[in-house]
């Protein structure tokens, strides 16, 4: 099969699995509607859509943890019908989930990770041979070229050896179907590589694969086929020799759409008029990763905050926020010095930061959309210690309408939305403060393309009206089009910075490796 290189014709066989006229409905709401794939041994298949088109909910019923409707539509696995009861059922016959949320257990060796659900093997006694368990485990490891030790506690791994260990779980059920849901979205360059290459040897074993990605390179480096659901509906299936990035992009948001976002200059020419920045940083050092850093942001100017991973973007926006203590150096709000020890300080004194984990660092998941929308200004909305739930639910609904949050109602769960419209609460929640400086750490990340898009428009119309923006994101393509600046980080240094009109992929990187 392919990977790398030319992709050559698909045998005229039968697909491993088939779903055929899937439908699937909560409360009355039909969610998947006559929904089909196929999927054929040995190739990567892409499932693609917007947040919210399905996509989770047909991988869900794949692996048994949702039953599709009564008497709508078949499953063929291996050509026989199947319904599973669970997803310990589906894994034991061979289809496994590797979840964008990694569901390992920390404190527990690769090797118990590894086996975990299958039969350990026992000694006379009939304890626990641990010795064969981490034998056992080497032998997935080394299949897939892996040399991590089984013995090694998970909660030590980086996020990309994590991935391998979970891959190595899968391959443990002898998997011939994997589903891949954002495997990279938290993956280096090289760590992408790796990846690529273990599904490289996935498919030259068989196993039909099906990659669940809003990366279009990714999509069209690796995949052999391609199916696209929108609202809950099959939409097209086909070869990815015979599409190209704009026509899957017009199949999942149903409309043509740009999917590079160019900023339309206004405020931000006027800059050099305006001689006091609204954020100054003068020779900050923080204790990770930041050295030295120096930096100017104008009101109604977009800055972006390039670099490699670990370069310390993210650190230095921390440390700006509070989140991280600062050894040395001046922070300068509208040109007067402040201090910044806390999140607290940093509030008061206009900044706003939208983390890089929105889920782990930026939302209240078991709270409802209004809930999280107020959670910085609480004192602002009560009185007496008790909140003002009129008052509340009014700035809730404005702040909903201004970003064009999709939501039922402001009391939904804000675990129930999809990416895209969880990253539109946090924004709202620090609109709510009226900032005058926004801190943005990966703003689009494992959003659709057309959330993207409307998050983009977003952040450049609040630079319009005023504020001063900082946007660190990896993806080079969306800090060119947004940005009116673009710093460059190597190593916890700021090593260069180009402006929008001289501003190129190779320029950015020639910075981002420690040129000059």
């Amino acid at each position: 099969m392919y990977l790398m290189g030319q992709k050559p014709m698909l045998e005229p066989v039968s697909p491993i699995l088939s779903m055929s006229g899937i439908s699937k409905t909560f409360s009355g709401v039909r969610v998947l509607n006559q929904v089909s794939l196929e999927v054929y041994k040995g190739e990567v298949h892409a499932l693609m859509g917007e947040n919210g088109a399905g996509k989770s909910t047909l991988i869900k019923i794949l692996s048994g943890i949702y039953q599709p409707d009564d008497n709508e539509g078949n499953i063929t696995y291996k050509n026989r019908k199947l319904s599973w009861s669970g997803p310990v059922e589906a894994k034991k016959n061979g289809i496994s989930v590797i979840h964008q949320e990694l569901k390992l257990s920390p404190n527990l060796t690769i090797g118990e990770n590894i086996l975990m659900g299958t039969k350990f093997p026992k000694n006379r006694l009939g304890l626990v041979n641990w010795k064969k368990v981490h034998e056992k485990a080497a032998e997935v490891l080394h299949s897939m070229g892996s040399d991590l030790d089984p013995k090694t506690l998970v909660s030590q791994l980086s996020v990309a050896q994590q991935q391998v260990v979970e891959i190595a779980r899968a391959l443990s059920y002898d998997a011939e179907v994997l589903i891949m849901d954002e495997p990279t979205a938290s993956l280096t360059d090289k760590e992408i590589e790796k990846l690529f290459n273990i599904i490289g040897d996935l498919q030259k074993k068989g196993v039909g694969i099906i990659y669940i990605s809003h990366r279009m390179d990714e999509i069209f480096r690796i995949s052999d086929r391609y199916t696209v659901i929108r609202d809950g509906e099959w939409i097209q299936s086909g070869p990815i020799t015979e599409t190209n990035p704009e026509h899957l992009v017009k199949l999942m948001v149903g409309r043509e759409l740009n999917t590079l976002f160019k900023r339309e200059v206004k405020q931000a020419e006027k800059r050099v008029d305006n001689k006091v920045p609204a954020l100054e940083l003068r020779k900050v050092t923080e204790r990770r990763t930041v050295k030295n850093a120096s930096l100017k942001i104008y009101p109604g100017e977009i800055v972006g905050l390039a670099g490699l991973v670990g370069a310390g973007r993210t650190e230095l926006i921390q440390a700006v926020f509070g989140a991280a203590p600062i050894l040395s150096g001046e922070i300068l709000i509208d040109g007067k010095h402040v201090k910044i020890n806390t999140p607290a300080d940093a509030i008061k004194h206009g900044l706003a930061h939208v983390p890089e984990s929105r889920k782990e660092q930026g939302l209240f998941l078991n709270m409802s959309v209004k809930e999280n929308i107020i959670m910085a200004e609480l004192k602002k909305f009560s009185k007496g210690g008790t909140l003002k739930w009129k008052l509340i639910s009014g700035k809730a609904d404005e702040l909903i309408e201004e970003l064009g949050v999709k939501i039922s109602s402001s009391e939904q769960f804000v675990s129930s939305l999809s990416g895209g419209n969880q990253q539109k609460v946090v924004i709202a929640r620090w609109l709510a403060t009226k900032p005058k400086v926004l801190l943005l750490d990966e703003p689009t990340r494992g959003v659709d393309i057309g959330a993207k898009t409307e998050i983009h428009k977003i952040i450049s119309a609040l630079a319009e009206a005023g504020l001063a923006v900082l946007v660190v994101s990896s993806e080079l393509p969306e800090v060119i089009g947004i940005s009116d600046r673009i710093l460059v980080m190597h190593e916890g240094q700021i090593k260069g910075e180009l402006s929008r009109e001289e501003v190129t992929q190779e320029k950015i990187m020639h910075f981002a490796t420690g040129g000059q």
